[in-house]
């Protein structure tokens, strides 16, 4: 199996399957240094767009893709959707939203940037790689940006670096301390980063998140990495069924 990687439902998936006996190859983009990484065979780079991918499942000789890539990874999934129609089965991995969140929701980073400049000093939480909408709108608000990988800023922002999961006690302790006046987020799912939503909403600091791309057509995705693992090892027993 081609699994593209990158996230903890990823690696979770990844050891399932190694646990079950199935050979699995993890692909991972290589943005992040340091990953954290999956058990199994491991492959860093991008593949050079839907061609490349394709022909990197013939040339592995994959059965099978597993798309677990960031909800918000809406070219990869593309491409992966592309990559895989009529060649090999292919299944979304992608983790629920979050539920019972109060946030104003917006479909771009534009449109958060827009609503986030209507603040003092907004706090955002995007990633290195969503911040360029946000740098022209907010180049002149003393704002926050907490990245894993180091990137440039405005000279009026706070850069932080840090890497998840956080705790409740401590996005209290930080959002206080930075006096930040509205939270940026995208709706990422998970427990890892969710404290921060926790600690806005015990502070009373709006929140603004930003909607996913939708999924690509026609692919089947599932929720957990135990589903996708029932996924696989089904497609595996069907093509042992064939043979």
């Amino acid at each position: 199996m081609l699994l593209l990687g990158g996230t903890g439902e990823a690696r979770a998936l990844a050891g399932l399957l190694v646990g079950a006996g199935a050979s699995v190859t993890t692909s991972l983009a290589g943005r992040v240094s340091r990953p954290a990484l999956p058990v199994g065979e491991v492959r860093i780079g991008g593949f050079g767009g839907v061609a490349g991918l394709r022909q990197a499942v013939l040339d592995g000789g994959f059965d099978v893709v597993v798309d677990a890539t960031h909800p918000f990874a809406a070219t990869i999934s593309a491409h992966a959707a592309q990559a895989c129609a009529d060649l090999v089965p292919l299944l979304r991995l992608q983790r629920p939203g979050w539920e019972g969140v109060r946030a104003t929701r917006v479909g771009s980073h534009a449109e958060a940037a827009a609503v986030a400049a209507r603040y003092r000093r907004p706090f955002l939480t995007v990633g290195r790689q969503s911040l360029d909408d946000f740098r022209s709108a907010l180049g002149a608000h003393p704002a926050v940006a907490r990245v894993v990988e180091p990137t440039e800023v405005p000279e009026a922002w706070t850069l932080l670096r840090s890497r998840g999961p956080y705790t409740l006690e401590g996005e209290l302790a930080l959002v206080q301390e930075l006096g930040v006046d509205v939270l940026v987020s995208k709706d990422s799912g998970g427990d890892l980063t969710r404290p921060k939503l926790e600690a806005a909403a015990r502070l009373g600091v709006p929140v603004v998140l930003v909607d996913r791309p939708p999924p690509p057509a026609g692919v089947s995705t599932v929720a957990t990495p135990e589903l996708a693992a029932a996924w696989v090892l089904e497609q595996q027993d069907g093509r042992e069924v064939q043979q």
